[in-house]
């Protein structure tokens, strides 16, 4: 760890690749160790930079909250004779939307142990919520697409009816809070759903209704165009109200299963500067703390972009930020532990990150001129968040393994690209 820099502590909660890229983020700039809380060891955590503390399957959030609480505890009482500038503080982390309410909702009890970067409730309710995210983004004039919320509150009513939609087919249609999604269950489920006709949508509110989805949901229109012309932004703003990282990519190639449709495994790294504004215009009216991820898209009739939503947290593909140079940790460190703002960095490298074989993601690019530039910069390596010289033959294994299984479910789920990316 550089001399510089205060020792401290880091602990997670989480177990997904989101969670080991910050840990390898930690141990590449300060050598740090970082414990995990999670349920199950799952394979992106087994590692070599990483010590895991097992809840066990059925553990609940509030097992969670009492596992972080009961080791405040006990290290206040270690460290209860020490002067204050001889004890170790201590980062709080997690990388999902839920976990980050967890945080928010026991913030004051939290607080007396950890270091925590992080919106409040009120903020996290404003923008966790795609629906409020897209009323925000209009207040500041930050582009989204065309939207209609459809609200299942009253839907325990006999007489409750969808509401109309004045919106052309086809559409997308998504919980708006996906942590109330998570909670239920029901036939052809999925976390964002293709509707092309009033009758598939009316037989989605049927499902959705009858699981006991008492939330809302987004349906907004069809912005044309692949996975290749959505982009991903991510930021930091520090407790001074600094945005002190924006990094920006274009993403190559989503993940097509139901549960995880929308997120990338691939992408590469290009400044966006209109898209880096209208970030941090909302960041900067919202007074957002610590990281935040959004997911946008060009769209191919004009050029403009469309924000879809943000991630209160830094997503779970956060290591093409450090990939292209910018460690993560760095800034939370300087933020939380150092007290600074350090100059801030607009991520302006190129590299492409990806969990994907590397024919596999050729495949599914069809521009041309964007797969001569792919190849272009590939030729530097392809930054994998996994592979990481640390860790031992195992992890190499593991990585192997899950290669080829993306292979068989992209033949299975999007066995080829389409115009629409659906």
């Amino acid at each position: 760890m550089p001399s510089a820099t205060p020792a401290f502590d880091v602990v997670m909660l989480g177990g997904d690749i989101g969670v080991y890229a910050l840990a390898r983020a930690f141990h590449e700039a300060y050598g740090v160790r970082s414990t995990v809380i999670s349920r199950i060891a799952t394979g992106p955590v087994d590692s070599a930079v990483i010590d895991n503390v097992l809840l066990g399957i059925g553990a609940s959030n509030d097992d969670h909250i009492s596992e972080l609480l009961r080791r405040g505890r006990e290290r206040a009482r270690h460290e209860a004779d020490r002067a204050d500038e001889d004890r170790v503080p201590v980062i709080l982390l997690a990388n999902t939307d839920g976990y980050a309410r967890l945080f928010a909702r026991h913030r004051a009890e939290l607080d007396r142990y950890y270091r925590i970067s992080l919106v409040d409730e009120t903020t996290l309710d404003r923008i966790a919520d795609k629906g409020r995210f897209a009323e925000a983004c209009e207040r500041v004039g930050v582009p989204t697409p065309l939207t209609h919320i459809e609200d299942f509150a009253g839907a325990d009513d006999p007489d409750w009816t969808p509401s109309e939609l004045d919106l052309p087919f086809p559409v997308v249609a998504k919980a708006a809070a996906s942590s109330e999604h998570e909670l239920v269950d029901y036939p052809g489920k999925k976390k964002v759903n293709f509707v092309e006709t009033p009758h598939q949508l009316a037989d989605l509110w049927r499902r959705v209704r009858e699981s006991g989805f008492r939330d809302r949901f987004v349906v907004q229109e069809l912005v044309p165009g692949d996975d290749t012309w959505m982009r991903s932004v991510t930021a930091y703003r520090d407790h001074r109200g600094v945005v002190t990282l924006m990094c920006t990519a274009q993403v190559l190639l989503e993940e097509h299963t139901p549960s995880a449709l929308g997120n990338p495994c691939a992408m590469i790294t290009t400044p966006f500067t209109e898209a880096m504004d209208h970030a941090r215009s909302l960041l900067d009216h919202l007074d957002y703390r610590g990281f935040a991820n959004f997911d946008a898209k060009v769209d191919p009739r004009d050029g403009s972009f469309r924000f879809l939503e943000v991630n209160p947290r830094i997503g779970r593909n956060n290591y093409y930020v450090t990939g292209a140079g910018a460690n993560v940790a760095r800034f939370i460190v300087a933020d939380l532990i150092e007290d600074r703002s350090p100059e801030p960095v607009t991520v302006t490298n190129e590299i492409v990150y990806s969990v994907l074989p590397k024919r596999l993601l050729l495949r599914y690019i069809t521009d041309p001129d964007l797969k001569r530039h792919v190849k272009k910069i590939m030729r530097k390596g392809i930054v994998h968040p996994l592979v990481y010289r640390a860790e031992g033959w195992r992890r190499r294994g593991y990585v192997l393994v899950a290669k080829a299984n993306h292979v068989k479910k992209f033949m299975t789920y999007y066995p080829k690209p389409t115009e629409s990316g659906f």
